[in-house]
């Protein structure tokens, strides 16, 4: 038996008014999800904690089998692992984005206004140039910085402590006063270590904007029409983390497939083997077939038992706001990779688990702790239903995985 799950990145959403009151899950035309859905079992997983930050870092771990109460140590220290980062169990792993803040008319720093944390998803060439023009000026023996992908980079605070920082995908359109990092949280409770971080944050926050707002890469996508990417936002704290491999939770020898360093991290942290797809940006036109195709080959060539391919575009378009291009997402992952894998597996007994991480719904443009729905299909007991694939008839089915990280051990039928 072969296992695949499918992850569409944020892929949940809510009822929206301009689609009738459907989701763009109930929108999108996906006739191989609800095919497999029709044959398959349906239902909604708690993919999020109580009491923790709906987070594809907490969510995917779950999926995974992780329990993201036991194994969460920060997300950026998961992506440090993708990138290589030679972490310390004294270093504190930062994620940095690279933001746009829009200028207030008084000049004020504080009344910026951050506009989108992602800019423009910028390319990871531009990205490296620009996040270099900061090292060059910023970076010392306390503060070290490593390029990631597109907006996604890291910075390594050696001998730090973790502290709590605003995601900047749940402020956009908001001024940014108040979510400086010097100004975030009780300083009372601080002990002096974590005050000076968050002052050090702050400068290097005002300071990249020196740097960055006019730097020659951002005038020129400006003159293009696309965000400048003028100031670095620090999130996403952690120490090193310890995950247990993947194949002796499991059993199973695993493959992670994915663009976004959290992912590949995660990967890696639990000894998965994650190749590299050539085109596959984590963008809306990432490269689907090549995710299907390495996964295919995986399963089928390479002896591996498990795969996890994971499609960022979703979760992209619901921070963007964009009903139209999130349906779009869902459609390519419909058409363009499932359909390969569902046909590429045709004569091996395989079972597929398809479903979002979290919903990342466009009406808020972040990230929400709701239930997700999932397919569970197995080409060995092919059933028959007339539902399709949605948040309400996943609902409606009764199906409920709670907490979510126990979803795999009905994937592999432990």
């Amino acid at each position: 038996m072969k296992y695949v799950i499918v992850l569409g990145d944020g892929m949940a959403d809510r009822p929206i008014e301009e689609l009738g009151g459907k989701t763009p899950i109930e929108a999108a035309n996906t006739p191989y999800m609800n095919l497999l859905a029709s044959k398959g079992e349906i239902g909604l997983a708690a993919t999020i904690p109580e009491g923790m930050k709906p987070g594809s870092d907490t969510a995917n771990l779950a999926v995974l089998g992780y329990d993201p109460k036991v194994y969460y140590s920060g997300r950026s220290p998961l992506e440090a692992l993708s990138i290589g980062v030679p972490m310390k169990d004294t270093d504190i792993a930062l994620r940095v984005n690279l933001v746009t803040v829009e200028e207030s008319a008084d000049g004020v720093f504080e009344n910026y206004i951050i506009r989108d944390h992602s800019s423009g998803e910028i390319s990871t060439e531009d990205a490296a140039v620009l996040l270099d023009a900061c090292r060059e000026i910023m970076e010392d023996e306390e503060f070290q910085f490593y390029v990631g992908t597109s907006y996604r980079h890291c910075c390594i605070w050696e001998k730090g402590e973790v502290v709590d920082l605003p995601q900047p995908h749940d402020h956009l359109d908001e001024t940014i006063g108040s979510l400086l990092p010097v100004n975030y949280g009780d300083s009372k409770s601080m002990s002096d270590l974590a005050k000076h971080g968050m002052e050090s944050f702050t400068e290097m926050m005002k300071k990249s904007f020196e740097i960055l707002n006019h730097h020659p890469i951002n005038e020129e996508r400006r003159k293009a029409g696309k965000n400048p990417a003028n100031c670095l936002w620090f999130w996403g704290a952690g120490t090193k983390p310890l995950l247990a491999p993947f194949i002796e939770k499991t059993g199973k020898k695993g493959v992670m497939i994915s663009a976004v360093d959290l992912l590949k991290g995660i990967g890696r942290g639990a000894d998965m083997y994650v190749p590299e797809v050539e085109g596959a940006n984590g963008l809306l036109e990432t490269n689907y077939e090549g995710k299907a195709q390495a996964a295919l080959d995986a399963l089928l060539k390479d002896g591996y038992d498990f795969v996890y391919v994971h499609v960022e575009a979703p979760d992209e378009m619901g921070h963007q706001g964009s009903y139209e291009r999130k349906i779009k997402a869902i459609e390519n992952l419909d058409q363009r990779l499932i359909k390969k894998l569902y046909e590429g597996l045709e004569g091996t007994d395989f079972r597929m688990l398809i479903m979002p991480d979290h919903p990342t719904p466009v009406c808020i443009r972040t990230h929400s702790s709701d239930p997700v729905p999932y397919i569970l299909y197995d080409s060995t007991e092919k059933q028959n239903h007339t539902w399709t694939y949605s948040e309400k008839e996943a609902e409606l089915s009764g199906n409920l995985i709670k907490p979510g990280y126990l979803l795999i051990n009905h994937l592999l039928e432990k």
